[in-house]
């Protein structure tokens, strides 16, 4: 217990000692004196040159001597509180020396087994070393000797091939290509031995490059595929066929290139007419775009320009074509694969692109440049695009005279199809491509020249109109001024014949034209009250519609006499046209319409006038004298011929005023019937008169028509209607004509008369007049036809008798056949439901 008080207070002092330590060491590290110290970059000098900078040298001796002694104390403390570790540690470190002397022992043994393998490995090593060089040495010998003599014996057989000329220029070529494959890879520089071979096979490579580049051109220019093949085969024998054939190609360019701006330069245009104009006290300064000789150039220099083109792209094409045929003999490689392997276009493609941007950046630039050029491309540009179309047309043809031209020998019927196939897919003259159009990228380099000659031509067109219009005018053009106009049309169209697109755009403009003859010739009819009056002769307004309808037709006709005289004329520009003439023939219904009305409605007058008459007499006796017809049959007759007389005769154009008065006398017969069939009383010699005017109603509205039997159904209601007069009731209901030909509500009509006066007729029982039931009976027959299921035939027959009646379209009924319902035709008799048909 003693020792373990006596070890605890030891330890207890050790401790404190050691937390006595641990705050001195705190202090000394916490002194700003020792802070340089702990630096890591400290340096004796500058503390030092610091110090003495300072001035306080003394007092840092005594500090630093002061820290010197904290630091021995604190060391012999530590030593003293850890004595036994310390021992420890230096009784390990005896330890570990021994075990570090055993080590060095053995690395010593191993270093010795080491140097002994060493002794019996490098000298082999060294030997094997020495002796693979020496093979390798062998080896660069012996390929030098099997290439030196390879090189000997190809330039031997060389110089044979060239004697051989044209015939042999392939095998040259093949020869070369083996003598350039010897040649890569090493240095052949300064072996005597093939030093001379070597400088012939430099000139043989350019002799044969040169010889093969004139059988090419010839064989191009001649379009001869033997040669063309020949020439291309020694090019791919020497490995530069793709480098060649787009060498040839960017030939082809740059003189197109330079053929272009030669036919565009302006000094080249305007030399002739410096020469002719020059002289002594003469001016020089030339007007070119004045004068027919600088026109006559600039078109031969065009016609040139593309006779140019059409030669070059011939050329082109007639190489793809080889290119595209011709194999390889050894290895079977289509040439065309050669040259597009690596992703690029094909050359025709290629050229005729730079083809097609050269004219359109040069026409662009020689317009910019001059004023002269840029208008007689505007002006005469039909003859510029003839110019493009005939080229087009040449290509093509060229492509396919040249198809049978090359024939695939040694080969299959099938293989050669096959081969026409593709190659007729990579003729783009002959077959476009999905994303290109060839003709049309040709023609947009005349876009801008084409929408300047269109709106010339649509000045050109408008010009004689307005003149013949003018402001304040009140008469339409005569017969000179529309022949006028109508030779300017004829010249427009016939100009624009070089191109089907050109002629439907110049249609446009000619339809333009016809609506704009046919808005001025709207303001000048005349739209008063007295237009329609059909009592007197004709008055100044109904004269001066007359005129304007007139001309209007004669307008249609000369246009359609130009349109039938036009040959290969496109349907859609005769289309275009003929839906402007349909404004003009809408314009003459217009403007007929007025009188039309008026005559309407005065025969609808006088033949409702016929329940004036008396129709109830008996059969005349034999000295009686029968009368033909009655007084309103003989008033509708001459009103009819006054009318045909004094104001429909005046019309030039008979067939459109008969179209226009069939639907008056179809409604006229209707009407007649109708109202014939309400006559009441009845009596049997108001059915032998009433029968007498239904044989004069056909005189009556024959004027009105062609043949009276042109009027259909109308006509055949009439012959139809006419027997039941005489008819018994029984007899009547079993009449095949009934509901096919004649209404029923009109036989309905037509018993009411025979039944005694107790039963009144429809009109006498329900209020209204006479008009007002025809008028609902006209509704009825539109409702049976809307059951009919011809709701063509009801609108027809609406659009017909309600379009012309002023009156009766302002009682509010309405005109489409829609508006009505499909009620039964006896809806409106007394005693059955109240007619709801008109949906007012």
């Amino acid at each position: 217990m003693e020792a373990a008080g006596v070890g605890d207070i030891g330890d207890t002092g050790v401790g404190a000692a050691s937390g006595a330590a641990s705050a001195t060491v705190r202090e000394l590290l916490q002194d700003e004196c020792y802070a340089d110290f702990l630096s890591q970059d400290f340096d004796v000098k500058a503390y030092t040159s610091q110090s003495i900078h300072q001035a306080v040298i003394a007092e840092q001796l005594a500090k630093l001597a002061q820290g010197i002694s904290q630091l021995d104390k604190e060391l012999h403390l530590q030593v003293v509180t850890r004595h036994e570790d310390l021992l420890a540690q230096a009784t390990g470190i005896e330890s570990l020396e021994g075990v570090l002397q055993m080590m060095q022992t053995r690395i010593g043994a191993l270093q010795g087994a080491v140097d002994r393998i060493r002794v019996k490995i490098v000298d082999p090593y060294n030997k094997i070393v020495g002796r693979t060089a020496q093979l390798a040495r062998l080896q660069v010998a012996c390929d030098l000797l099997r290439r030196i003599i390879r090189i000997l014996y190809l330039s031997k057989r060389l110089q044979g091939q060239l004697q051989g000329g044209s015939r042999e220029i392939t095998k040259a070529a093949q020869s070369l290509n083996e003598l350039d494959y010897l040649s890569q890879g090493i240095d052949l520089s300064g072996i005597e031995v093939i030093e001379s071979d070597l400088l012939f096979v430099a000139r043989a490579r350019l002799e044969v490059e040169n010889q093969a580049k004139r059988l090419l051109e010839q064989g191009v220019e001649t379009q001869n595929p033997t040669q063309v093949g020949t020439a291309l085969q020694a090019f791919y024998n020497l490995g530069t066929l793709k480098d060649t054939v787009t060498t040839v190609v960017d030939g082809y360019c740059a003189v197109l290139e330079e053929n272009i701006n030669g036919a565009l330069d302006i000094k080249i245009l305007t030399q002739p007419s410096q020469r002719g104009g020059s002289g002594p006290g003469r001016a020089t300064m030339p007007t070119p775009g004045n004068t027919a000789a600088f026109r006559a150039t600039l078109w031969t220099n065009m016609e040139k320009l593309m006779d140019q083109i059409c030669a070059a792209c011939g050329q082109v094409q007639h190489l793809q074509k080889v290119l595209a045929k011709k194999r390889d003999p050894v290895s079977h490689i289509c040439f065309i694969e050669e040259i597009v392997k690596d992703g690029q276009p094909e050359i025709l493609f290629t050229f005729w692109n730079f083809v097609t941007h050269s004219l359109s950046s040069e026409f662009q630039a020689a317009a910019n440049s001059s004023m002269f050029l840029k208008q007689a491309f505007e002006g005469e540009y039909p003859k510029l695009l003839r110019l493009y179309n005939d080229l087009w047309k040449r290509l093509q043809q060229y492509s396919l005279n040249i198809q049978g031209s090359f024939n695939p020998s040694g080969t299959t019927d099938l293989y050669a199809e096959v081969q026409q196939m593709e190659d007729d897919a990579q003729d783009i003259f002959l077959q476009k491509k999905q994303d290109y159009d060839p003709e049309k990228a040709l023609k947009d380099s005349l876009q801008p020249y084409e929408a300047a000659y269109l709106s010339k031509s649509l000045s050109r067109l408008f010009d004689p109109i307005n003149l013949v219009f003018p402001p304040g005018g009140r008469n339409p053009p005569s017969a000179d001024e529309l022949d006028g106009i109508i030779k300017t049309i004829a010249s427009e169209l016939n100009v624009a014949t070089v191109d089907s697109n050109l002629t439907l755009a110049v249609a446009r403009n000619v339809a333009k034209t016809i609506q704009l003859y046919g808005v001025k010739s709207e303001q000048l009819l005349s739209t008063q009250g007295d237009a329609s009056q059909v009592i007197g002769p004709l008055t100044e307004g109904q004269r001066r519609n007359v005129a304007v309808v007139n001309s209007l037709f004669r307008w249609h006709q000369a246009i359609v006499k130009v349109i039938s005289s036009q040959s290969s004329f496109p349907p859609a520009a005769e289309r275009t046209i003929a839906s402007a003439l349909q404004t003009i023939r809408a314009l003459m219904g217009s403007a007929v319409q007025p009188l039309l009305t008026s005559v309407g409605d005065s025969i609808e007058a006088v033949i409702i006038t016929m329940h004036q008459e008396d129709f109830s007499g008996s059969v005349s006796g034999p000295g009686k004298s029968a009368t033909p017809c009655s007084l309103y049959m003989k008033e509708l007759q001459g009103f009819v011929a006054r009318v045909t007389g004094d104001y429909f005769r005046h019309f030039e154009c008979q067939d459109f005023v008969f179209d226009q008065t069939e639907a008056i006398a179809q409604r006229a017969v209707e009407l007649f019937v109708r109202n014939a069939s309400l006559l009441r009383p009845l009596g049997e010699g108001g059915k032998m008169r009433l029968a007498a005017d239904f044989a004069q109603m056909e005189l009556a509205v024959a004027p009105l028509c062609r043949r009276v039997s042109d009027l259909g159904k109308s006509y055949r209601l009439l012959r139809s209607f006419r027997p039941l007069l005489f008819q018994t009731s029984e007899h009547v209901a079993a009449s095949p004509a009934l509901g096919e030909v004649i209404p029923f509500s009109t036989v309905l009509q037509l018993l009411f008369t025979r039944a005694p006066p107790e039963l009144k007729s429809p009109f006498q029982g329900s209020p209204g007049s006479l008009r007002s039931v025809g008028e609902n009976q006209r509704r009825q027959r539109v409702c049976t036809c809307l059951s009919d299921n011809d709701p063509a035939a009801a609108e027809s027959h609406v659009h017909s008798s309600v379009g012309g009646g002023g009156s009766r379209r302002s009682a509010g009924f309405p005109i489409h056949p829609s508006s009505f319902c499909s009620r039964s035709v006896v809806s409106g008799l007394p005693g059955s439901a109240p007619s709801d048909c008109a949906s007012s």
